[in-house]
């Protein structure tokens, strides 16, 4: 039976109840001491730099690439990093520097302000980063819940290995293993909801077999590198995303390895409001919480700069609201 399929595009088409998703892959050069790259940053839009000019992009950052302070309310950001590291900072005191297949998971709900800054630590080179964002709603019902930061470490999220398949299970479960616990109030902390979020790595002539799930459950699942694959009947291109079926379904590589990203869930089935950052129900609602920013800020910025980078010698660690901290290496 042949499926739909789509371009990428940038960012990726998402179905209820995911709001956006976004893979960067920069290949950055050098570092330098300040943790930025090593090279002229001449003739780049400073600011609001995404073009990708000599396999890398700035992005907002100035010095460093990355994301400087910006808010969040109402919905949960999950950001996967298989390459490279992310500092991280908020307006909560939480800290981290995470990476090389590592988990943040947060729960923005009632507002919150964060960085995320890409410290280029090799000062010899390269210094590749992927990384993926999935912006995952949350009901009404939570959308004004107390932020909620944590950390999925990679040795924490579980590989299911299958026929040349290798899954990487960052939420919800497949034959018998489960993911990491999200956070309390988030949609996926309910297994009735099927939440999914996994990569997955298809050796050449690989298969794996996406699991049937209940009528109505949304999901897709997006080629970025390598393939082509064969989606139930349906031939997909590298570039390309598609719309199984909600039964059992069958992803099997050609003579080329193949790398895609899995995305499932029941729709929430509100309305949904947007404004940059900002996801409510109606629009008197985000006009209240923009309103609540421009006077708590979501609690202040405590860092000296917007754009905060951990010291160079540090390795993967996090510090959470209360204090308490983990060192990983």
């Amino acid at each position: 039976m042949a499926i739909k399929t789509f371009p990428l595009g940038f960012p990726w088409d998402t179905p209820d109840p995911f709001l956006f998703c976004v893979h960067h892959l920069d290949k950055f050069p050098a570092g330098n001491t300040d943790l930025g790259p090593a090279a002229s940053l001449a003739g780049r839009p400073l600011g609001n730099d995404f073009t990708l000019k000599d396999g890398w992009r700035m992005y907002h950052g100035q010095t460093v690439p990355g994301f400087p302070s910006h808010p969040h309310c109402g919905f949960e950001t999950v950001t996967i990093v298989t390459r490279g590291f992310c500092d991280h900072a908020d307006s909560l005191g939480a800290a981290a520097r995470f990476g090389e297949g590592d988990v943040q998971w947060i729960t923005t709900g009632a507002g919150l302000q964060h960085s995320e800054m890409f410290p280029l630590l090799n000062p010899d080179g390269p210094n590749t980063l992927e990384l993926f964002q999935i912006w995952l709603n949350l009901p009404a019902k939570s959308k004004r819940v107390s932020p909620y930061f944590s950390m999925l470490w990679k040795d924490q999220v579980p590989i299911v290995d299958q026929d040349g398949a290798r899954i990487r299970l960052v939420a919800g479960s497949l034959q018998g293993q489960n993911a990491p616990a999200p956070p309390p109030d988030s949609w996926a902390s309910d297994a009735e909801n099927h939440v999914v979020i996994a990569l997955l790595e298809l050796e050449a002539g690989g298969s794996f077999s996406l699991p049937e799930v209940p009528a109505g459950v949304a999901r897709r699942v997006y080629l970025f590198e390598g393939g082509p694959v064969r989606v139930a009947d349906t031939e997909l291109q590298a570039g390309n995303g598609a719309i199984p079926e909600v039964g059992e379904t069958e992803i099997q590589a050609s003579e080329s390895p193949a790398r895609l990203l899995w995305l499932q869930g029941k729709p929430i089935a509100e309305p949904v409001a947007k404004y940059g950052p900002f996801v409510m129900n109606k629009p008197e609602e985000i006009q209240a919480a923009m309103d609540e920013f421009r006077t708590t800020r979501f609690g202040g910025w405590p860092w000296r700069h917007p754009d905060p980078v951990h010291e160079a010698g540090r390795g993967r660690f996090a510090r959470f609201p209360d204090g308490t901290e983990v060192e990983k290496d």
